[in-house]
């Protein structure tokens, strides 16, 4: 790990990141909180996140290369498999070349998150530092497994160094020619490992919190860690607010919020009826947030239910529910612990096993719920348990007491400048 040294104000700072909600709004804070310090940031953002950067009246520069839905169509086009995809990544790939490299050499460090493939070349190129974060343990090593793999529990056959070689085979195989034709075309050498490579060229930063995710103290890379950068400034309905609280405080009974956040799945519509049900047999309240894809929308006039369509922050729900059922990304993970509250995952894609395993792992929630496969008694029964578990609200009311003492966002913006000195 490195150590933090004496802060230093005026830098000029590149910040990229993509995703939903839990990968934009995090570094939204980060932005704000490096302004306050004297420094000049510029963020590169999705396309769709712009009325928030307006909102916070930050410098920032539209992401030629991904507007979220682009991602979402190529990877949803089953008919013609993987190759949609496989063509967006790489277009990305070329874009993100092409608009982050005047960017970057107008300032003096890049901060971007481990989905952006083409960053380490880019500050290769323009020779500023490179800091990668990630949401959760995405370095490669001994001890822990990719945390985009289903179900990220130690294997007898399986292990995880085996398993990261296999994850930087398929990253070759969809990024390696594109990033190293772009290198060639810069006058760069070319790289043997696109996946193990950026780990190597960066200072790694991980997003997370070191009582709710797990690090490896035998990483060989360059890393530390300072908790998840919460945003409790976000702008929000405060009319939509008011009816969340009158429906939480007009009766006594317990109240369970659902979300599938920005992801969805084609069993959704069915699962909610079913969890509605399973809530009127508990005698438990039902707050579905309904997220991007329009979750519950079906149930908007139900009784005991609550649609949630607008967005409000999680750190205003969450204190006042009993427990939250949830898709088990970064971002909620993080919010629901540190309301302290118990909390079971539905996981779909990208690292949501791995919070799922987590929250199995720190007895704060119980096992994962396939969200298509649970059967009526299996999910009534960890409905009952998540709610009614004395350890599960035990153990999720001391980790709420951990996150909260974290001084994320400020050991955050202590890293970078501290490695903006080390580097000048």
């Amino acid at each position: 790990m490195l150590p933090i040294n004496t802060k230093i104000s005026g830098m000029k700072i590149l910040l990229v990141t993509r995703g939903s909600q839990g990968d934009i709004y995090p570094y939204l804070s980060i932005a704000s909180a490096l302004i306050k310090r004297g420094h000049e940031v510029t963020l590169n953002l999705p396309q769709i996140f712009e009325k928030e950067a307006k909102a916070y009246q930050l410098n920032y520069v539209l992401q030629d290369f991904d507007d979220i839905q682009g991602m979402v169509s190529k990877a949803g086009n089953e008919s013609e498999g993987a190759k949609p995809y496989l063509k967006w990544m790489r277009d990305v790939i070329d874009t993100q070349f092409k608009q982050l490299i005047p960017l970057l050499q107008e300032h003096d460090v890049l901060i971007a998150t481990n989905s952006e493939f083409a960053a380490a070349s880019v500050a290769d190129y323009c020779g500023k530092p490179f800091i990668r974060t990630a949401f959760a343990p995405f370095i490669p090593g001994r001890n822990i497994p990719p945390p985009i793999f289903p179900y990220p529990k130690p294997h007898p056959v399986f292990t995880p160094r085996i398993i990261w070689r296999m994850l930087n085979i398929g990253n070759n195989y969809m990024t390696q020619k594109t990033i190293n034709k772009n290198r060639e075309q810069l006058g760069l050498q070319p790289l043997k490992n696109c996946g193990y490579y950026a780990t190597e060229r960066a200072f790694n930063y991980l997003l997370y919190s070191r009582y709710l995710g797990s690090t490896d103290a035998e990483w060989k890379y360059k890393w530390d860690i300072g908790g998840y950068c919460f945003n409790d400034t976000l702008h929000y309905d405060t009319e939509a607010f008011r009816k969340l609280t009158d429906f939480i405080q007009q009766e006594q009974r317990p109240v369970i919020f659902f979300t599938l956040g920005s992801c969805s799945a084609k069993e959704s519509n069915a699962f909610c009826h079913r969890l509605i049900n399973i809530c009127r047999q508990l005698n438990f309240r039902l707050i579905i947030g309904s997220g991007w894809s329009g979750t519950g929308k079906q149930l908007a006039n139900e009784k005991d239910v609550f649609l949630l369509t607008h967005t409000i922050p999680h750190s205003l729900i969450f204190p006042h529910c009993d427990a939250v059922m949830h898709h088990g990304g970064a971002g909620t993970t993080h919010s629901v612990a540190r309301a302290g509250k118990p909390q079971v995952i539905m996981p779909l894609i990208i690292d949501q096993p791995y919070w799922a395993y987590r929250v199995q792992q720190l007895k704060i929630g119980p096992e994962r719920i396939k969200i298509g496969k649970a059967s009526d008694r299996e999910l009534k029964e960890k409905v009952y348990d998540l709610v009614t578990n004395p350890v599960y609200k035990k153990n999720a009311g001391e980790l709420g007491e951990k996150i909260r003492s974290e001084q994320s966002t400020d050991n955050f913006c202590d890293f970078i400048e501290s490695i903006v000195s080390e580097n000048r």
